[in-house]
């Protein structure tokens, strides 16, 4: 997996893109301002940049200018900001930026930005002319991701070998046989998604914490699906 640097000055925001992008496999680096960035992306190399725009001391487009300028824009960077507007985004990507995703994140928008730009991960994006940036889902001018949609992925049949034929008791409360059944899904998932908390909230359409939640009110065993190196 890759090794992925997270600039944000907000403690929150880092914890969070951390725990989502470790669970995933990844290796990440944080730093809560453009020195300690700097000094991250000198001694780790990133594959990729998680960039905050509105940071105290030096922004994150005056970093991005900095790094582009000495030639030391060799990763993909994605800018991320709550309060952005489209000539910030212009601006972002004519020096170089790939995406940028407007605070909150959402899962799905950042899995998808962060999978595309590990795709090349060596090439620097073209400037986009004004105008020309493509949009995700609800065409916000904060959402632009400038590289290819992904590939749809398969539908994986409901099959997990003999333990997958379950027989579920029907002749008993109503929510003692929902339950029953929740936990059999939700473990069905857990296994096809190698233990990925992550993956497995996409795939179910649940938040995070409302998925732990969950698991731990229907007794679901997550220690023997975590994954051998997440």
């Amino acid at each position: 997996m890759a090794n992925i640097l997270v600039v944000d000055d907000e403690l929150g925001i880092r914890a969070l893109l951390s725990e989502i992008l470790t669970d995933e496999g990844h290796s990440v680096e944080l730093a809560e301002d453009a020195a300690q960035a700097r000094a991250c992306r000198e001694r780790v190399r990133p594959d990729l940049v998680l960039l905050d725009i509105w940071m105290p001391d030096v922004d994150g487009i005056s970093l991005l200018k900095e790094w582009s300028a000495g030639g030391l824009l060799t990763m993909p960077v994605i800018m991320m900001s709550g309060h952005g507007t489209i000539d910030t985004a212009v601006e972002a990507t004519k020096h170089g930026a790939m995406a940028f995703l407007e605070k909150p994140i959402t899962l799905q928008k950042l899995l998808r930005a962060v999978e595309q730009g590990l795709a090349k991960p060596s090439a620097r994006p073209a400037p986009a002319a004004p105008g020309s940036l493509s949009r995700l889902d609800n065409h916000h001018p904060m959402d632009n991701v400038l590289v290819g949609s992904l590939p749809t992925p398969p539908v994986v049949p409901l099959s997990l070998g003999p333990q997958a034929e379950q027989s579920f008791d029907l002749d008993r409360p109503l929510r003692e046989a929902r339950d029953a059944f929740e936990k059999s899904y939700f473990e069905f998932h857990l296994a096809q998604e190698n233990g990925s908390m992550t993956r497995v909230a996409e795939k179910t359409g649940l938040e995070r914490t409302h998925l732990y939640r969950k698991l731990k009110q229907l007794g679901v065993d997550l220690s023997r699906n975590k994954r051998g190196g997440g």
